[in-house]
């Protein structure tokens, strides 16, 4: 049985200046519904005002508050397209099929920025992404890249950097190159996820914090989802756990790894000050291994993340490091204090390619977002609604793509993924 305590928002910059403190009840007793959702989180949460949309009765349960994981704590960065590469689904499926895969990675950005418009969520939601090249190699991927989405997608919204421009992007001379996206950009995630739910909840949906999923068993019209003080009868079930699936679904956990992440968040800046540093205000996201990312929020702090690690332990010295990262490409920082601090869990797969199928014919999950979630978890909650609503052609591409087992077991797996970032990080270096 899944054990899970409630806990509300872990402090920081986001839980601080969160601009909707509206509760949810913890369901007591019995309740019916056309489909349970397990997971407060972007993904329940999409999954939900989608179905609700359509008219279906739809109820979400969340063990602590909504947004609580890794919708509420990442680094805010709205990035279109996949963690993985696009050859990740062309081993899976036709040509066609693969560009059909890219306009929904494409779509997915543009699906969190009609919610934004369309539900009037203020979430500071910004255009502009750059991924800055370390090395010379990995500015000529980027260049390769650019030139590839134009002759295989048509599309044409990359922009090269070169060195000499790179200063009206950037204020650092740690990089060699850059690659701009102007459909991309960054948000606060925590409040992009309550006005999310704020709009479920005004769409019909019902929402439940303090309210663990215990377990899902077969009934003879549908599924029971069974809480600590309920439970909640429903036609179909939609797993959006992620990171925190644990026993509810063993199989499903088996392919995906939490991996932490974390960030922390300056001091408010001059407004001179910050525009010298990106002077265009993009999300930043660099090419070494594990990477670097920032950006500025609304009130001029900078937001820095990374550290990416397969430990479930909040590093000891964690500031510090952070700190000393930023310095790294910023030391015109070295007077700013740091003023928050936190971390969270992603969700990866083996392929860092989603995780999209079903256990049976009316249980769904979606999973694996492998740090690309603000965007493809709109996607996701799409195309599930989709699905359960007999328009499964979208969903069912995704299917196709093979997951694998995490290697080790309980007990090995993380030590064996810490190995591989290990050597990923040597093998950087060089």
């Amino acid at each position: 049985m899944l054990k899970f305590a409630y806990q509300p928002h872990v402090p920081s910059y986001y839980a601080a200046t969160a601009n909707d403190s509206i509760g949810h009840p913890s369901l007591q007793g019995a309740i019916s519904a056309d489909v349970c959702v397990i997971g407060g989180g972007l993904t329940g949460i999409s999954t939900a005002l989608n179905l609700a949309e359509r008219g279906y009765s739809v109820v979400v349960l969340e063990a602590s508050k909504i947004g609580w994981g890794a919708s509420g704590r990442n680094g805010g960065q709205l990035i279109g397209g996949y963690s993985c590469g696009i050859d990740t689904f062309a081993q899976y499926m036709p040509r066609e099929d693969v560009q059909r895969i890219w306009k929904m990675g494409l779509e997915s950005a543009g699906i969190v920025r009609e919610r934004v418009e369309k539900h009037d969520i203020d979430c500071d939601l910004t255009r502009g992404f750059l991924t800055v090249a370390n090395k010379p190699r990995h500015a000529d991927q980027l260049r390769a890249w650019r030139d590839e989405a134009a002759s295989r997608f048509d599309y044409h919204g990359y922009g090269y950097i070169e060195p000499a421009e790179l200063s009206g992007f950037v204020d650092s001379d740690r990089y060699v190159g850059g690659l701009h996206d102007a459909d991309s950009g960054h948000l606060h995630p925590l409040n992009y996820t309550l006005g999310l739910a704020r709009a479920a909840h005004e769409a019909g949906a019902s929402l439940y914090e303090a309210t663990c999923a215990s377990s899902v068993e077969k009934t003879a019209n549908g599924h029971r989802v069974t809480c600590e003080r309920g439970h909640v009868d429903a036609r179909y079930v939609v797993l959006a756990c992620n990171a925190y699936l644990g026993s509810l679904a063993p199989a499903l956990a088996r392919k995906i790894m939490p991996a932490g992440t974390f960030v922390i968040a300056t001091e408010p800046l001059a407004e001179a000050r910050a525009q010298a540093l990106l002077p265009t205000n993009a999300a930043v996201c660099d090419t070494k291994f594990p990477l670097d990312y920032f950006r500025f929020s609304k009130d001029r702090r900078l937001l820095w993340g990374g550290k990416a690690s397969a430990s479930t332990r909040m590093p000891a010295t964690l500031v510090a490091a952070m700190r000393a990262d930023m310095l790294k490409t910023f030391p015109q920082l070295a007077d700013t204090k740091i003023d928050y601090a936190w971390g969270g869990f992603v969700d990866i797969t083996m392929n860092r390619a989603p995780h999209f199928g079903r256990l049976e014919p009316t249980v769904y999950f979606a999973q694996g977002f492998s740090g690309h979630g603000v965007n493809v978890t709109g996607l996701a909650g799409l195309l599930i609604a989709e699905a359960i609503d007999a328009q499964a052609a979208r969903f069912d591409l995704f299917t196709r793509i093979r997951h694998r087992d995490f290697p080790g077991g309980n007990l090995l797996r993380a030590p064996l993924l810490a190995l591989a970032m290990a050597w990923n990080t040597m093998r950087d270096a060089h």
